[in-house]
């Protein structure tokens, strides 16, 4: 079984993770989108929260599932078997910083590749600190996340 693992924090997932997710379950047997904890950042949402997002928004997609980690991704990719992780580029400036880390990785453990992915071009400009922002000011981000996502965002600044 060939399997991939997405790795990020999602915070919040918005629709170019669905695409990016949605065309990777077509190229791998199982796909896992591994929600770091990432504390650093300061996540709006909690991982298990983040979690949930991720769940309803791939439950049809019967090849992937949601998970968390909290450990350095090389043990993660060993611990699930997996023989890739996917990443999303949109941009020069991704590549970059996510090129840097794929060697990193592969010094660590060179058993799996990296494989990046571009999204579609309707969503190269998405991210998801600019969807927090454009929420967080009441402005519509219905076209960037799927509808869950957005009430779960719009019920988290309202919180605030």
């Amino acid at each position: 079984m060939r399997t991939a693992i997405y790795p990020g924090s999602f915070d919040p997932f918005t629709n170019g993770h669905l695409d990016i997710v949605e065309r990777a379950s077509r190229l791998f047997d199982r796909v896992v989108v591994a929600v770091a904890s990432s504390e650093a950042k300061h996540p709006l949402f909690s991982i298990s929260e983040r979690v949930a997002l991720v769940k309803e928004t791939v439950r049809g997609l019967k090849n992937v599932e949601a998970d968390s980690f909290d450990c350095l991704l090389v043990d993660y990719v060993r611990k699930q078997s997996a023989q890739a992780v996917v990443r999303g580029l949109r941009a020069v400036s991704d590549f970059e910083f996510e090129f840097q880390l794929a060697l990193m990785n592969r010094s660590l453990n060179d058993s799996f590749e990296t494989i990046f992915m571009m999204p579609k071009d309707t969503y190269t400009f998405l991210s998801s600190r600019i969807v927090k922002e454009i929420a967080h000011l009441g402005g519509d981000v219905s076209a960037f996340v799927p509808a869950h996502v957005r009430t779960a965002l719009a019920a988290k600044w309202a919180k605030k």
